[in-house]
């Protein structure tokens, strides 16, 4: 995850026209449809980025400080799960907009900036493939797809007012619609990083 690029970005202010205006619920269902869609692709990514390899090219590693397929999903996969019990005490506490001074950025800058894999940082020690709990490339799918599924049913059925329930982590501020976002930015990002490795010229075949 890298997640230390975005403290950098100036304060964006974002605008909305009209029709965008929040509804009681606190997001619009432009939206919600814009993160279902986004959470669903991003997972159809991870899936179609492994279709069809071999023991052996999960395995390969493109060098002995790069990951290896199996790596990024196993990093994937702990992430999901991860990343989102930290936003949840937030939601079982009343809204504090107050702290929305704090965030630096748009939804469409966020998502960039953790998608951009030009930038690298360090994850967190928890988020290291070795310490992932899951032994076996199917085993951390499977996880992926039940905490991914769970994340997708929430954002779609969910009255709680995202916008004004605010993560306050170490590495950012974010409302919980931003944060959410993010979750699924990450996996886009690592997906992309699959795809690197399959193009190095010592892929198996």
């Amino acid at each position: 995850m890298k997640l230390i690029i975005i403290l950098a970005f100036s304060i964006l202010t974002v605008y909305q026209c009209p029709a965008q205006q929040k509804t009681t619920h606190g997001i619009t269902p432009q939206e919600r449809e814009k993160e279902f869609q986004l959470l669903k692709q991003t997972e159809a990514g991870v899936f179609a980025a492994v279709k069809g390899l071999s023991d052996a090219q999960l395995n390969f590693k493109p060098a002995a400080d790069k990951w290896s397929i199996a790596e990024c999903i196993k990093h994937i996969a702990a992430a999901e799960k991860e990343l989102w019990a930290m936003a949840t005490p937030t939601l079982s506490q009343p809204p504090n907009p107050e702290k929305k001074v704090d965030i630096k950025f748009n939804d469409d800058e966020l998502v960039k900036a953790v998608e951009d894999r030009a930038h690298k940082s360090k994850t967190f020690a928890a988020l290291e493939p070795a310490n992932s709990p899951y032994s076996t490339v199917p085993e951390a799918l499977a996880a992926f797809k039940a905490d991914r599924e769970k994340l997708i049913a929430f954002v779609k059925s969910t009255d709680t007012d995202l916008r004004n329930h605010i993560v306050v982590l170490p590495v950012g501020t974010y409302d919980t619609y931003q944060y959410i976002l993010l979750i699924a930015a990450h996996s886009n990002r690592h997906t992309q990083q699959i795809e690197e490795v399959k193009t190095n010229a010592n892929f198996p075949k």
